[in-house]
């Protein structure tokens, strides 16, 4: 399994190899009169990285909780195995998994939402900056993470 920063780091990697040529623009053309091209270039990454340190936070909530219900789960189990009856083993059994599948479903839901809080919200700045249809990543929030 990859690690957050192992995934950060190609992801960031990809971005400033893709991004490179892009701030090699310094021309200060305008299309509306208002600011440089590379203003709004870098008002687009200040959107992203936005993005990035919201989606950051989340995921790391999401892998806490994550582990906090794993470790949950393996206590519980642990302890249903000390039991000394067959319906009482059963019962802690079906509790520790009851327990476990709810917990992930919350975490699921919370990555869910904060990721599409996230990206929502990058979309709105990036519109505002006015760049270049080519300059903003939103097309590819498809590829983040679904938490599934």
């Amino acid at each position: 399994m990859y690690t957050k920063s192992t995934i950060a780091g190609v992801f960031l990697g990809v971005v400033a190899f893709a991004v490179t040529p892009v701030l090699a623009q310094t021309s200060p053309i305008t299309t509306d009169g208002s600011s440089t091209v590379t203003t709004k270039i870098q008002c687009v990454g200040a959107a992203v990285g936005a993005r990035e340190q919201s989606l950051g936070t989340a995921m790391t909530a999401f892998t806490n909780a994550t582990n906090t219900a794993y470790t949950a789960r393996a206590t519980a189990l642990a302890t249903a195995y000390t039991q000394t009856t067959n319906a009482s083993v059963k019962s802690s059994v079906n509790s520790a998994w009851s327990t476990f599948t709810s917990s992930m479903k919350t975490a699921r839901q919370a990555w869910q939402s904060a990721r599409t809080s996230a990206w929502n919200q990058y979309r709105t700045s990036a519109n505002l900056c006015r760049a270049s249809a080519g300059v903003g990543d939103g097309a590819k929030s498809k590829l983040d993470v679904s938490g599934n």
